[in-house]
């Protein structure tokens, strides 16, 4: 009988897909089509560049990709802290939930020097985070993904220049 749940425990295990399949950015992004890019920069100076990809007509819906090439160096704690100060302003979460976000987003986010780039991928599930195309970290809540990714997609952003041409449609 133990051989025989090994063996069946063994062929369920190749149903699943593999882990180096869901830790790599490059699954995630086939299918996504490139859309705008544009920079970000605080006081005169470029912070960094942004790149979105996404699936179909809506830009907004996922799967989508949103890729920031950093020009300076920056903390993981002052890029976390900076997210949450977004999200803060744009009224879409209450500060409770804020503060678990900050906590789990300063665990992920690296400290980042120039040409350092973070990808976040918005799932339907969630969203996961890669640094130079290396997996840091995921957040499995869809609420965390929409409120992340509002940060740069929403009409209210801070920054309505660039959320313009991330969203400027392909070939347009």
């Amino acid at each position: 009988m133990q051989r025989r749940d090994f063996l069946l425990a063994c062929a369920g295990l190749a149903l699943l897909p593999s882990a180096q399949a869901t830790t790599r950015l490059e699954p995630l992004l086939s299918g996504l089509q490139r859309w705008g890019t544009g920079e970000f920069r605080r006081w005169g100076f470029l912070v960094y560049e942004a790149t979105l990809w996404a699936k179909g007509d809506d830009p907004q819906k996922p799967p989508l990709a949103l890729g920031l090439t950093y020009k300076r160096n920056l903390e993981g704690l002052k890029i976390a802290d900076a997210s949450v100060s977004e999200i803060r302003n744009l009224k879409i979460a209450d500060e409770a939930q804020l503060k678990v976000w900050g906590a789990r987003m300063a665990e992920i986010f690296p400290d980042v020097k120039p040409e350092d780039r973070i990808v976040g991928v918005h799932l339907p599930e969630g969203a996961r985070f890669f640094h130079n195309d290396r997996l840091i970290g995921s957040v499995d809540d869809p609420a965390f993904a929409r409120a992340f990714f509002a940060i740069w997609l929403d009409a209210r952003t801070s920054a309505p220049e660039l959320r313009a041409r991330l969203l400027k449609k392909p070939g347009s």
